[in-house]
């Protein structure tokens, strides 16, 4: 596929609106002004982005809590994620989800997700509906390595073989859950090869190549909504920063300094698409940077906004909380 230049800016953008909205994320935790734990997307963007793109706004996504880059690609708010990360009114929860619970179900954001693998049984549910409406809707289903050894990873896959239903579970394997490399937890190489035990296809794609997700995601969205089933894909990728911003990164607890600079330096997915536009003459090295500029700005201007949204009332803790009873 030859990929045009409208497309490939957008990737562009997208990535870096990433990679700055963390970076601000990363600088408020730091002078204390965002509370709670806070995990960072830095140098998995193209992941969400590929995979964003290849859908439509109607489709749906299911987040983890590294969700940031997930729902900043699927079209949210930057003013009203920072007002929740800030625990402010404005903020898509209120103020009371913080970073990990964003959700927009107007642009197909069923939420970003405290629990290890607590996504993966919604997308397999919201997969249900689509399927049972006829809508032809997608599902796309973001988790990580260490979800794959949570018993629902395979309660869910082996209902939507057995349904078909129209769910692409995307595996974010960034070899690490938490400290714990797959190397220690998983006794195969591939996580796709799992994929083989529900009788679906398995395909391992790049995640530090935001074309490559693009593609594999746009084919699997393709053979899904013709009633095909579910597909799992393994994107290989990796954090440059630690689990969370109170982890270590730069040690030698679990991760080795060498390792993480080489993927810093040979795999950032940002400056591997930026090198290849202004190499193919698509775009030249100062629009990058006003473009950097514009998004660093616009990143300035929603947090100075939703600065100024109020902090929720003491009352307000008992609102919006919701029971089932017989």
């Amino acid at each position: 596929m030859k990929f045009s230049k409208e497309l490939l800016l957008r990737m562009l953008k997208l990535m870096l609106k990433i990679r700055y909205f963390e970076i601000n994320v990363a600088d408020l935790n730091k002078k204390g002004i965002i509370p709670g734990f806070t995990h960072l997307y830095i140098g998995e963007e193209a992941i969400a982005v590929g995979a964003c793109l290849a859908i439509n706004k109607d489709d749906f996504i299911t987040s983890t809590h590294r969700g940031h880059g997930h729902v900043i690609a699927k079209g949210a708010n930057l003013e009203k994620m920072i007002a929740e990360l800030l625990g402010r009114k404005k903020g898509y929860c209120k103020g009371k989800g913080g970073s990990m619970h964003i959700a927009d179900i107007s642009l197909g954001i069923l939420g970003a997700n405290g629990i290890v693998g607590g996504g993966i049984p919604i997308a397999t549910g919201a997969g249900l509906a689509a399927k049972m409406k006829g809508t032809r809707q997608v599902v796309i289903c973001f988790f990580g390595d260490g979800a794959v050894n949570q018993g629902i990873f395979h309660e869910s896959l082996n209902l939507a073989s057995i349904w078909r239903l129209p769910v692409i579970y995307l595996c974010e394997n960034n070899l690490y859950a938490l400290s714990t490399s797959q190397k220690s937890s998983i006794n195969i190489e591939n996580i796709a090869e799992r994929s083989k035990a529900y009788n679906i296809p398995g395909i391992i794609a790049d995640g530090m190549d935001v074309k490559e997700i693009f593609l594999k995601v746009s084919n699997a969205v393709s053979k899904i909504r013709d009633g095909y089933g579910p597909i799992l894909i393994e994107a290989k990728t990796y954090r440059f920063l630690g689990h969370h911003l109170g982890d270590p990164n730069k040690g030698n607890l679990y991760r080795s300094k060498e390792e993480i600079e080489y993927w810093e330096k040979n795999k950032c997915p940002i400056k591997k698409l930026k090198h290849e536009m202004i190499k193919n003459n698509l775009i030249k090295k100062i629009e990058v940077e006003q473009i950097e500029q514009d998004i660093i700005s616009e990143i300035q201007k929603a947090t100075e906004s939703a600065k100024l949204s109020p902090l929720p009332a003491s009352y307000e803790l008992y609102e919006d909380l919701f029971c089932v009873s017989n």
